[in-house]
């Protein structure tokens, strides 16, 4: 008979908030932050087979504590410094205005129209290189064209699309 979860989460529980408390330095976060594994790894359980329990237990804890140590730098970068309450006023709304979004749209055409006028090749070379972020030398084995042509091909596909957006703002 195989030991449950909470069985071997019971046996790990000290080494994991051990390991825990060396990355975050607080006792309570880092027994808050065992028990957030357990729960994790009681839900991942639930819909897949865990091979290795202990070491999916220790890796969810210290992938944890990494995160709230990130969340925890990343908040104190960000909290007002002795009460000046204008610290976060420089820094922009995530508003989205109905303004903002003719604007883009508008963008879209006009880079979309500037696309459409690059031959063939030019428009795979951006598309592959841009949005799907493949390196110049797997395009140029995809399309069987050297990394200088995929090269050229990009080059001149974003000179013509930064073009026509640069015309499209001068309106």
């Amino acid at each position: 008979m195989s030991p449950t979860l909470a069985s071997i989460f019971m046996n790990e529980r000290r080494s994991l908030i051990g390991s825990i408390l060396r990355i975050v330095k607080d006792p309570g976060i880092a027994e808050d932050l065992s028990q957030e594994a357990y729960l994790r790894a009681q839900r991942t359980s639930e819909s897949q087979q865990i091979s290795h329990v202990e070491g999916f237990l220790h890796q969810t804890a210290r992938n944890l504590a990494l995160d709230h140590l990130r969340r925890s730098k990343t908040r104190q970068t960000y909290e007002m410094d002795n009460g000046a309450p204008d610290a976060l006023d420089s820094i922009p709304a995530d508003v989205y205005s109905l303004e903002n979004a003719l604007i883009e749209r508008e963008r879209f055409r006009e880079f979309h129209s500037a696309l459409s006028c690059l031959p063939s090749r030019a428009q795979t070379v951006i598309v592959l290189s841009r949005i799907e972020e493949w390196p110049n030398h797997r395009i140029a084995k995809h399309l069987d064209v050297s990394e200088r042509t995929v090269f050229n091909d990009l080059k001149l596909a974003m000179a013509h699309c930064r073009d026509a957006l640069h015309r499209l703002e001068r309106k």
